[in-house]
């Protein structure tokens, strides 16, 4: 047999691999993490592993460039490392197979092993050696382990002998037909191969891909759309495509052993309102074929499905149907859309949720962010107009439904309690805010929640627990719940809960000011009120993220104290609820938003929906006040530019706030609750898109 090649160790990362690790915010890392986990060697275990497999996936690329992925099958122990560099494949390429035509001495190749029974995968590319009637030689060019997320269990059986070359009719094509369609929508899993070329040679991957069964959409002119989700950031297929834009694609029905491999062109897509759309997507990368083979009982294997072997990382991700519902649910965001109430549940005596789905036929939720909050509109028996109000979400976006829980205390809420009941219908907008958290932030997150103030805490938790398991990377979590009385303490089954699924990288404290009838260490944690001293008592103090939510007095408290500590501002978010806001000292290098100065002088107003306009003075107030002083009835609730129930277009002229809002607005658009005409004034003319 031939001696091994000589490879040259190259860069750990390629070009494309780096640019998208840049996208991602991980260059840095994986720089460090590249040179640990991948090596020009195979470990031990490695080795041992692709003894003991079956088949591999293997990528080759043909004489015209085109990428092409298949599978080689054996009894385990086809496949040997006589040293950890390099592999013995007992086979001779099959003359059926498209991928063959890349498998001559010299030619490089990805390898990947993968146990469909266990969930292990490993991978290595390199460099071929051939010589007629004898295995395979392979030399490690680089090697490295996968995550096992995406993978669905099967175990395997062989239907033949593997080494028996395919003799079965081959079928090609251009483009898609029928059979190919139903194959690629019904599939779970495929296979990828692509490559680049590097400084002195090719490299060559192959990989494994995976989801819920129709995670492929089919576009009507043959394109494929594959969502790629959280991996191991390595992004070698992406970083492959993005260089040269080929790739090659295999699926394999695992009952019949049929074999359907495309070549063709593929482009990373890295900004698409269908990344946001699709559950767990973190980009997308869409394929095209030129070349289509098709190879009916080409494996000797047959693989069935595990009982329970779903994998619960493709569980938890979506599907093209809910993203085109969240599609459509984006475009509907500015209307009020009429909800349906699935489920009333009491959490507390004084705190009870509705769960919300939408009843207009037009689609889902929109995407939104954990700790956002939700506008809704309803009659109340008495009034003929229509009554705002903004009622924090305590689900996860994950989920699929709204939950909102609100606590009897007002007019409203009251309505809440006493009328609404399962079947009713609530109106609503798309969730708003800037109080939100990042699960992936590496920062540990404190949320200390006072009241009702768990709301947005919950929906953070859900939050961070969900993509935890998701991701299998879990932000630290403490939660801090402060409530009168152990009657008043809601969500306690909920929390534990989440305590358990977190396992163990979050934990609760929960506080009572009256104890009476609560047990310690069961009902609670520690009595008194939530302050500085408290907090240290459960909290070794260190590099925080703190979220706060509760009344005005108790949000400003500890933003004080967590201030008079040096913990810096924008490591406190924080939200108060009720009439006033939460006073910040900024740090000394915060940004702050320059606004200019209201108009000394009457400025024209035309609100071009309602066909009306009027003349602000300095002394006509807020927008929306002008707006009722000409009889308008705008939608409106908080008053103080949190809520963002009063968005609307700006069309011309310059406005400023009399209070920095808080809601997310665009640069077209004003929250007339806060904002009046900004300077010279005069004759400048603000026009407001605002309707009756």
């Amino acid at each position: 047999m031939i001696g091994r090649l000589s490879i040259a160790k190259l860069d750990t990362w390629h070009a494309g691999e780096k640019a998208i690790q840049e996208k991602t915010g991980v260059a840095e890392r994986m720089e460090v993490a590249g040179r640990r986990v991948v090596r020009d060697y195979m470990p031990d275990q490695h080795r041992e592993f692709y003894a003991q497999i079956p088949f591999m996936a293997l990528g080759s690329v043909d004489l015209r460039g085109d990428a092409w992925a298949t599978f080689v099958t054996g009894r385990p122990g086809f496949v040997s490392s006589p040293s950890s560099r390099t592999l013995t494949i007992d086979l001779q390429p099959d003359p059926s197979d498209p991928a063959s035509v890349g498998m001559r001495d010299g030619d490089a190749i990805g390898l990947l092993g993968i146990e469909l029974n266990t969930r292990r995968r490993n991978r290595v590319n390199g460099i071929l050696r051939a010589t007629a009637g004898e295995p395979l030689g392979f030399d490690v060019d680089q090697s490295f382990g996968n995550c096992p997320q995406y993978i669905q269990l099967r175990d395997y059986r062989f239907v033949r002998n593997p080494t028996e070359h395919f003799g079965g009719i081959v079928e090609e094509s251009a483009e898609l037909d029928a059979f190919d369609r139903d194959m690629i929508q019904a599939a779970d899993t495929f296979f990828v191969a692509s490559y680049i070329e590097r400084e002195d040679r090719r490299q060559v991957d192959v990989s494994h891909r995976g989801g819920k069964a129709g995670f492929v959409r089919i576009n009507d002119d043959g394109t494929l759309t594959i969502p790629d989700f959280n991996g191991n950031y390595f992004f070698a297929t992406l970083g492959n495509i993005m260089m040269n834009g080929k790739a090659g694609l295999a699926f394999v029905d695992f009952e019949t052993g049929d074999v359907l491999q495309l070549a063709g062109d593929a482009k990373v897509i890295l900004d698409s309102p269908e990344i946001a759309a699709f559950q767990g997507a973190e980009r997308l990368w869409s394929f095209r074929a030129r070349k289509v083979i098709r190879r009916r009982n080409a494996i000797a294997l047959r693989w069935t499905f595990q009982r329970g072997g779903w994998s619960p990382a493709s569980l938890m991700t979506g599907d093209w149907e809910a993203a085109a519902d969240r599609l459509r649910a984006i475009e509907l965001a500015a209307r009020w859309r009429p909800f349906r109430v699935t489920k009333v549940v009491d959490e507390s005596t004084s705190i009870r949720s509705f769960y919300l789905q939408p009843d207009d036929g037009a689609g889902g939720l929109p995407p939104y962010r954990a700790g956002q909050h939700l506008p809704i509109r309803i009659r109340l028996s008495h009034t003929d107009k229509p009554v705002i109000r903004t009622y924090t979400l305590s689900v996860a976006p994950s989920e699929g439904v709204y939950r909102i829980s609100v606590k009897r205390s007002g007019t409203v809420s009251n309505y809440l309690h006493d009328a609404i009941r399962l079947g009713d219908l609530i109106e609503a907008r798309a969730p708003d805010g800037h109080f939100t958290i990042d699960s992936g932030q590496k920062r540990p997150a404190v949320l200390i929640a006072g009241g009702i103030g768990i709301t947005p805490m919950l929906a953070m938790l859900r939050h961070v627990v969900y993509e935890g398991l998701r991701t299998r990377k879990s932000r630290r979590t403490v939660l801090f719940q402060a409530a009168h009385s152990k009657r008043d303490l809601p969500f306690g089954k909920e929390i534990d809960e989440l305590m358990k699924s977190s396992g163990g990288s979050a934990r609760v404290v929960r506080v009572l000011s009256d104890i009476e009838g609560a047990e310690e260490g069961v009902d609670y944690d520690a009595s008194g009120r939530v302050d500085i001293g408290l907090l240290s008592r459960f909290l070794p103090f260190d590099d925080y993220d703190f979220y706060l939510c509760g009344p005005p007095q108790f949000t400003q408290s500890l933003y004080d104290g967590l201030r008079r500590l040096n913990v810096a501002d924008n490591r406190i978010h924080a939200e108060a609820f009720g009439p006033s806001s939460l006073t910040r000292s900024r740090d000394a290098d915060a940004v702050v938003v320059e606004r200019p100065p209201p108009s000394t002088q009457p400025v024209p107003v035309v609100f071009t929906k309602s066909l009306k306009e009027a003349r602000w003075t300095p002394k006509s107030g807020t927008l929306l006040e002008l707006a009722e002083t000409r009889g308008l009835s705008p939608d409106f609730s908080c008053r103080t530019g949190t809520c963002g129930t009063c968005k609307t277009k700006l069309s011309r002229g310059t406005i400023t706030y009399v209070k920095e809002p808080t809601a997310t607005v665009a640069r077209d658009e004003v929250l007339i609750c806060c904002a009046v005409p900004a300077q010279p004034g005069g004759d400048e003319v603000a026009v407001i898109e605002l309707a009756l």
